[in-house]
């Protein structure tokens, strides 16, 4: 299997301790979301990639050569400030680890997300654009991708009465024009309205799965795009950053709970095993 860590929550920002700790220990558990009886134990030795998806990449620096399989890295650079991204570190240092680890892993091997494009009266479509070039400018060489797509109407997006529009089509059109122009690859994931950059391109392809670890994968069914079928190891409600356009976060008073009973030492992202947890082993 490949797996996802995490589009639930960052790991590699708040709990990289626990998973160098469960790679050693050759296991992970993950509590199912929709079923919190149900318990899937990944082996480590059924593990064929990791993708890293994280807005604070610098725990990998010293951690990253631990691991013994195919790694995709995905970092989160937007051009927004603590009024949409309250926690999220320096975006100067982010950029300078996103350059150190693609020295490590090789540029087509790192892909920066530009995601998700909000637009208002302070974001606009100017904005972006000079945020987005800026960006590009500073990567070139480094990246083998931008992945963008434009904020979706999210329950935690409602409740945070974030302050945004969707793109008109001039806004749109405009925006894709000075995204392609720029010399590092542009991908859409999940956008099929307002689609931008290599229509025959995603985050995580089945070529580039194949690529990298000789299998081939299915299309990860549960989402409306081509990335290939991954298994996510983390826990909702549990990433301190604050973005405010987040899908992950939807209940503000779990955070800090779920937070708190974390254990590096427990085999589950968050708590603990129950006796009466139903434990089935996942093998892809």
């Amino acid at each position: 299997m490949i797996i996802n860590v995490s589009g639930r929550t960052d790991v590699v920002a708040y709990y990289m301790d626990w998973f160098v700790k469960r790679w050693n220990e050759g296991y992970f558990d993950v509590r199912n979301p929709f079923n919190p009886k149900l318990v899937s134990r990944i082996f480590v030795s059924d593990i064929d990639m990791i993708v890293f998806c994280t807005k604070n990449p610098l725990p990998l620096v010293d951690t990253i050569h631990l691991f013994s399989v195919p790694i995709q890295l995905q970092v989160t650079i937007t051009g927004y400030f603590d009024d949409i991204e309250s926690h999220v570190p320096d975006k100067r240092k982010v950029i300078e680890c996103v350059r150190e680890l693609s020295d490590y892993l090789g540029k087509e091997n790192v892909c920066v997300r530009y995601d998700p494009i909000l637009l208002n009266s302070k974001y606009n479509v100017d904005y972006h654009i000079r945020a987005f070039n800026k960006l590009c400018m500073m990567l070139n060489g480094y990246v083998s991708k931008m992945i963008v797509s434009f904020v979706d109407d999210y329950k935690n997006v409602r409740n945070n009465h974030l302050d945004y529009h969707e793109p008109s089509n001039e806004e749109y059109l405009t925006l894709k024009e000075a995204f392609e122009k720029n010399d590092i690859k542009v991908v859409s994931c999940m956008e099929n309205k307002y689609h931008i950059g290599d229509k025959n391109d995603c985050c995580v392809s089945i070529k580039y799965a194949f690529e990298r670890t000789g299998k081939f994968y299915k299309e990860w069914k549960a989402r409306d795009c081509h990335c290939v079928n991954m298994v996510d190891i983390g826990a909702y409600n549990s990433c301190l950053h604050g973005c405010k356009y987040c899908y992950a976060n939807f209940d503000s008073k779990q955070i800090m709970s779920n937070y708190k009973m974390h254990d590096p030492k427990s085999s589950l992202l968050i708590g603990q095993l129950s006796f009466d947890d139903q434990i089935k082993v996942r093998r892809k």
